[in-house]
């Protein structure tokens, strides 16, 4: 039997491609190319009022954030270079089912830092998503 190989996801090659990347990947649901966007001791702000520390704790709160059936978009706004690190920011729109069925808009603008990998890469270490507290509809 021959093994099948998944197919190679995009990398950031620049820190502004952090942000198309996770939206692409949240939208194809796809939990394990999210993960791949921090590094292994990264810190997500996400739910409000809740730190995840490091990947294993990042990966089960992107995996309830996907199981909401979230579709986005963004924007990215700014990127500031420091050496190896970037501050990146960019506004975001999504909507998931309610629970009447009825979608529930929200936007909002988030606040990474990256920094470049050993292979010229970027990955997030910190992630705050509701840089401007977000505005549900």
């Amino acid at each position: 039997m021959t093994e099948v190989t998944p197919p190679a996801r995009r990398q950031a090659l620049q820190p502004q491609d952090l942000q198309p990347l996770f939206v692409e990947l949240v939208n194809a649901r796809d939990l394990e190319g999210l993960e791949e966007l921090y590094e292994p001791d990264a810190a997500l702000h996400y739910p409000a009022g809740h730190i995840a520390q490091g990947i294993e704790e990042i990966r089960l709160v992107l995996r309830d954030f996907l199981a909401a059936e979230p579709l986005m978009t963004a924007d990215p706004v700014s990127v500031v270079l420091a050496g190896d690190l970037a501050l990146t920011s960019g506004v975001w729109t999504m909507e998931i089912p309610g629970p009447d069925g009825r979608p529930l808009h929200a936007t909002g603008q988030t606040a990474e830092v990256a920094r470049r990998q050993a292979d010229g890469t970027w990955r997030m270490i910190i992630d705050e998503p509701d840089f401007v507290r977000p505005r549900t509809t």
